[in-house]
């Protein structure tokens, strides 16, 4: 891999996953300022002050988008983006469905990811062009060619602020469930993770970040999967530094599964 990222990548997913499990069960969350759906532990803190101090040792001169404390501006062609803990509020619900999330930019390109399930025991690394590996085994998404016969994780946040949203999603989730095996969530990477090794069809939301997309979308291209926003146009992370405040949307699956997903979706609209 250029630069020897996936070493680096697989290194900070160990060392993190250790202290992420230090914590598990043994922190509460609060709520973050404006946004009752948003916690934060201090697993959060503590992974993500860690991350930033390796990569600016290991990689001086690259930028960094950071859940937790921000964005950092070096005028690099590359931008490492960290969701220290990515479901938190599972995590500090004492769930295992939460992930550690670290993922690489060149201009506006996903080429490096990594993404660990510290409780399951499992770490996701992708480069471009060299495939997608759990704990070493080559993954690949589901080779199911009906939506019925697959499970299908869909992401929802609470909208107070916009209720009319939160019920027309209602309705997408009903249809899409006529056309599905069932459907799951967790609300956290492990539900990508799983269309990345075939055990989901695909998962989807409207409710994400930049940190929340680039480690898990080298990763499901990476497993053969496909991977756009939520109504099936490429990801644009243009001008990603300065878009940290922004939605970004997914809908990740197999192939011949995205087309039938998008099916739905725009019927639905």
């Amino acid at each position: 891999m250029r630069g020897n990222y996936q070493q680096f990548i697989q290194k900070m997913l160990r060392d993190t996953s250790k202290i992420a499990m230090q914590y598990f069960g043994k922190v509460t969350g609060t709520t973050k300022p404006g946004n009752n759906n948003q916690v934060l532990t201090k697993a959060d803190l503590e992974v993500s002050t860690f991350l930033i101090k390796k990569i600016e040792e290991m990689y001086p001169t690259h930028n960094i988008i950071d859940e937790e404390k921000g964005v950092i501006d070096k005028k690099s062609e590359y931008t490492w983006v960290i969701d220290p803990i990515d479901g938190t509020s599972n995590f500090a619900s004492g769930l295992p469905y939460y992930g550690v999330m670290l993922g690489l930019l060149q201009n506006n390109t996903p080429i490096a990811g990594g993404v660990s399930l510290p409780f399951f025991k499992e770490e996701y690394i992708a480069e471009t062009g060299s495939g997608a590996y759990c704990n070493g085994r080559k993954i690949q998404v589901s080779q199911e060619k009906d939506l019925l016969s697959v499970l299908v994780a869909y992401g929802i946040d609470g909208r107070q602020n916009n209720p009319q949203q939160s019920h027309d999603e209602g309705k997408l989730i009903g249809e899409l469930v006529l056309h599905i095996r069932n459907l799951r969530g967790t609300g956290s990477v492990f539900d990508t993770m799983m269309v990345a090794n075939g055990k989901y069809g695909a998962f989807l939301s409207q409710a994400g970040r930049v940190w929340d997309n680039v480690a898990q979308h080298i990763i499901i291209e990476e497993a053969g999967g496909v991977y756009t926003d939520f109504f099936g146009k490429p990801m644009n992370y243009k001008n990603h530094l300065q878009r940290a405040k922004e939605t970004f949307t997914w809908c990740a699956a197999a192939p011949q599964l995205h087309k039938q997903i998008q099916a739905i979706i725009h019927f639905a609209e």
